[in-house]
């Protein structure tokens, strides 16, 4: 009876330690002054830092760390939660996550040693979306109860899990917490209205920025996962969840991109299973998956789906709520339960607590089946890395549909590409392995052991951005040393060399090698299913980047880089003394400096014609040959001086001015074109309705911008854009300048006197048509087609549909606003404008400037009924009183990705702000 008694004493003293361990850790109420998920409260971005570090002094498994700055200088956060006693180890855990990750020099028997050795390591994030609030307070109070909570499941998952909290989005934060807050009765509070973008640049994009690395959080976030932690899972959360349901969760509907390891769908539907076990364990129905909603694995760069190319389970979970109570709707459709939604919800009132607790239970699902299967993840990342080595070390096809389409047809005997069957075709299943090898097997189009991006390219500046591209996600790159020779070719000292043998192989083929979406279509004759986001992106082909696949293994004298490169210095050459410098117009950078030169006070120079026709000139003066010398050095431009200038045509440039649109809310395409522009340090303005709708615009602007969707639209089209979205809140006063909206009655006015003025005008995408129409410009839409009646209508999408593809077109490269492009290039096209050319056209001053020469412009992704495409033209050279429109109907700047477009931009930017005459071309004497 004693030891009973003692044994009981001693689990009081236990119980009172553990209760006493709990009370030392500050709950959410005692900081913020309300409960996470309480009605009408939302903690700022300060509250909740400043809540993470008295987390961190207050428990040992918690420490939180900066990971960088934001676009707005704030500290980037991310809390680091485990046991006590693995954060005493915590940097040899993170060493074998790296380890198995790249699974380099491995041997199965040392892997395993390392998985039974290591922490699975998980990540899951909140916030990136700044207006789905619930993503940051489910941040708070799942890292509170990890912090506070000792239940055995929670200590189990922190003896065998460390898990990375990270908030996404700081910025976004602050900003729509304080909106929301703003009104001092709870029952005024609104998220409407917000008035800008909820990321500096991009707001909603910034989920699309994860294999460029344009933005200070994606670079922040991509170190993290691909050179520093390489967690075996991730799990990005997001909001709302699909009408009449509570969640989305993992599995996610097809398609999914084949380039990843097939390890990746796999693992990734055992974790969604586990999180719907636990919503059903706990009764908490309403959770969808599957076909429940549009999110597949196809596309790469968001947050969650650059990991599967880096052999990582990426999870999505899009979930209902908001701090004002909301309801669930009846949707007869989402009553009956099927394999997409196994618990239906019955209509009610849902409250934000209520979101936080299902948010809860998502992660706690993963922390546990991440440790409960901690050596099978850790094991499993290493054998998709060992897969991709391997791989990437042999001849290898990756299967894609349309090659799969055309086994197909050629078994069936003739042509019937088009279709789709999962049979042998028409031998009735009895198609031999010759026929595999013959049809899916051909030498000539295997997988590329690597490639190789030569140092002599045109625009060698740009292939280096790319590879900064490639190195932020944990690609391996090397540079040649010296000159080398592959497959009879030569390539010069300091060419980039991308090897396929590497863990991160998906992401390197996905990167170089075009997408082949297949024909998402339910039935025949019905409309394309739309993809979750762009269907082909290939990011060397939008950076115009030249390389050479190497189909056969190859080696030569390469180092291995080391963080990001810079181009090697450019050279400055030629006359001495030189009258001036000439410089190209095939690299971005060159316009990086002109603007510098022009703002230095220096005399630049456009060619014209001649044999130097499109390169730059600056007129040497006393303070142009250092600075020649500097651009050179940092910007890896190459400068030739010159005897004498010569006669001929030219443009003198001057300083542009530059108004860029945006309205009320703020717009991603205006943004990104903000973020481009000071890349590339052009000084411009933004601008707003009020603005322009003042009217005398000539003696303000030399030219105006109008990204996709910003703008007038046109007559059919409804208002314009800006405004709307606020038109029923009270704005603050600092916010009244951009309140209102673009009319063909107020603002086009402005806009027709503007270019009889001789400004210019520069609409992009959507805003291109809209414009053309307003100007009553002899231009049509080339994608119609005829009715019985005689009438035209827009190619419905059962005809014709072209998702954010890459297509190729040819261009005039010999008018100014071309100059610098090669005559065949390729540009991103989402359901882009195709403009058609009215036969008076020519008279009236209309040029068109890139057009479609062929019926399969199809580079990479998905285009369906592509060969209406054929004759259309997609960039126009306007002129309009003393003035110029230049309509692109692709979107050369978007999301800052094609910078093979880019130049399009540049250019009329600068025929915007020119002068004619003055010293033109060169002599080459001297050089």
């Amino acid at each position: 009876m004693r030891t009973v008694r003692s044994a009981a004493a001693g689990l009081i003293v236990l119980t009172i330690a553990v209760a006493a361990t709990a009370q030392s850790v500050t709950a959410p109420k005692q900081h913020f002054g309300f409960a996470i998920g309480d009605d009408y409260q939302l903690a700022t971005y300060a509250q909740f830092m400043a809540y993470w570090q008295k987390l961190d002094r207050e428990s040992d498994r918690m420490k939180v760390v900066e990971i960088g700055r934001t676009a707005e200088g704030r500290p980037q956060v991310m809390a680091i939660v485990t046991s006590p006693q693995n954060h005493r180890k915590l940097e040899r855990y993170r060493q074998i996550s790296r380890e198995l990750a790249l699974a380099e020099g491995l041997s199965d028997d040392q892997a395993r040693a390392l998985a039974r050795e290591g922490r699975a390591v998980v990540w899951f994030d909140g916030g990136l979306h700044a207006t789905e609030v619930l993503g940051a307070h489910q941040l708070i109070e799942t890292v509170y109860q990890l912090v506070s909570r000792n239940d055995a499941e929670t200590l189990r998952i922190l003896d065998d899990v460390v898990i990375l909290a990270v908030h996404a989005n700081p910025d976004g934060m602050e900003l729509v917490s304080n909106w929301y807050m703003r009104a001092a009765n709870p029952k005024d509070r609104s998220m409407a209205g917000v008035p800008r973008l909820y990321q500096k640049y991009v707001g909603h994009d910034n989920n699309r920025d994860f294999y460029m690395s344009t933005q200070p959080e994606s670079t922040n976030m991509n170190r993290v996962l691909y050179h520093e932690w390489f967690p075996q899972i991730m799990y990005n959360h997001h909001q709302t969840g699909p009408v009449g349901t509570v969640m989305f969760a993992p599995p996610f509907r097809d398609p999914f991109n084949y380039n990843y390891d097939p390890l990746v769908p796999a693992q990734l539907d055992l974790v969604g299973a586990a999180m719907h076990s636990r919503f059903a364990a706990e009764g908490k129905p309403g959770v969808t998956s599957r076909r429940g909603a549009s999110y597949s694995t196809w596309w790469n760069g968001g947050l969650r789906t650059t990991v599967y190319f880096h052999n990582m389970i990426g999870l999505l979970t899009e979930t209902i709520g908001s701090p004002t109570p909301m309801s669930i709707p009846f949707v007869p459709g989402r009553q009956l339960p099927d394999s997409n939604l196994h618990s239906p919800i019955e209509p009610q009132v849902w409250r934000f607590r209520q979101s936080i607790d299902y948010s809860v239970t998502a992660n706690y699902a993963v922390f546990d089946i991440a440790s409960r299967n901690r050596e099978n993840f850790l094991f499993n990342i290493y054998r998709m890395g060992r897969n991709s080595i391997e791989r990437g070390s042999r001849d290898h096809w990756t299967p894609a549909p349309r090659r799969v389409l055309a086994a197909q047809a050629a078994l069936r005997g003739g042509p019937g590409a088009g279709e789709s069957d999962n049979s042998g075709g028409g031998r009735g299943g009895s198609a031999t392995p010759e026929d595999f090898r013959a049809l899916l097997r051909d030498p000539a189009v295997r997988d590329p052991r690597g490639f190789i991006l030569p140092a002599d390219q045109p625009d060698f500046p740009t292939a280096t951005k790319f590879v900064n591209a490639l190195i932020k996600t944990g690609v391996t790159v090397h540079r040649a040393t010296s000159v080398f020779t592959v497959g009879g070719k030569a390539y010069p000292a300091g060419s980039y060399v991308v090897k396929a043998a590497q863990a991160f192989r998906p992401h390197v083929m996905d990167m170089f090698e075009p997408q082949d979406h297949p024909d998402d279509i339910p039935y025949p004759g019905g409309a394309p299913i739309r993809p979750y986001d762009s269907a082909g992106w290939t990011l060397a082909f939008q950076m115009g980047v030249q390389f050479d696949r190497i189909l056969d293994g190859f080696d030569g004298p390469f180092e291995k880089l080391q963080g990001l490169q810079k181009p090697a210095p450019g050279r400055v050459t030629g006359a001495s003394p030189a009258s001036g410098y000439l410089f190209s117009h095939s690299v971005n950078d060159a316009f990086i400096a002109i603007n510098r030169l022009l703002a230095a006070g220096e005399d630049v120079y456009w060619i014209t014609d001649g044999s130097h026709e499109g390169a730059f000139y600056v007129e040497r003066k006393a303070t142009t040959d250092g600075l020649v010398a500097r651009l050179a050095a940092e910007l890896g431009l190459d400068f030739s001086g010159v005897a004498r200038a010569t006669a001929g045509q030219s443009i003198k440039l001057r300083r542009p001015r530059i108004a860029l649109a945006d309205h009320y809310g703020g717009s991603m395409p205006s943004g990104w074109t903000r973020w481009l522009l000071e890349q590339f340090e052009f000084p411009f303005e933004v601008v707003f309705p009020k603005a322009l709708d003042a009217g005398n615009l000539a003696s303000r602007y030399d030219v105006i911008i109008f990204p996709s969707g910003v703008g007038p639209a046109a007559p059919a089209g409804g208002r314009g854009q800006g405004g709307g979205a606020a038109a029923s809140i009270e704005i603050p006063a600092e916010f009244q300048s951009m309140v209102g909206s673009y009319t063909a009655q107020t603002t086009v006015p402005h806009l027709e006197k503007f270019l009889e003025d001789g400004g210019t005008l520069l609409a992009v995408g959507r805003s291109s048509m809209n414009l053309a129409q307003l100007l009553r410009l002899p231009i049509g839409n080339h994608l119609v087609e005829r009715s019985p009646d005689g009438a035209t209508r827009p190619l419905p999408p059962e005809k014709h549909y072209v998702p954010g593809s890459v297509l190729s077109v040819f261009v005039d490269s010999s008018t100014p606003l071309a100059h610098g492009l090669t005559s065949r290039t390729d540009v991103f096209f989402d359901n882009s404008p195709v403009f058609r050319l009215e036969p008076d056209a020519g008279l009236k001053g209309i040029r068109p400037v890139a057009w479609f020469d062929t019926p399969t412009p199809l580079r990479s992704g998905w285009a369906y009924g592509q060969g209406y495409l054929e004759g259309g033209v997609l960039v126009i050279d306007a002129a309009v009183g003393k003035g110029r429109a230049f309509l692109f109907g692709p979107e050369i700047t978007f999301r800052a990705q094609p910078h093979g477009t880019f130049k399009l931009l540049f250019n009329g930017i600068y025929l915007a702000a020119r002068t004619p005459g003055g010293p033109a071309g060169t002599d080459t004497a001297g050089r």
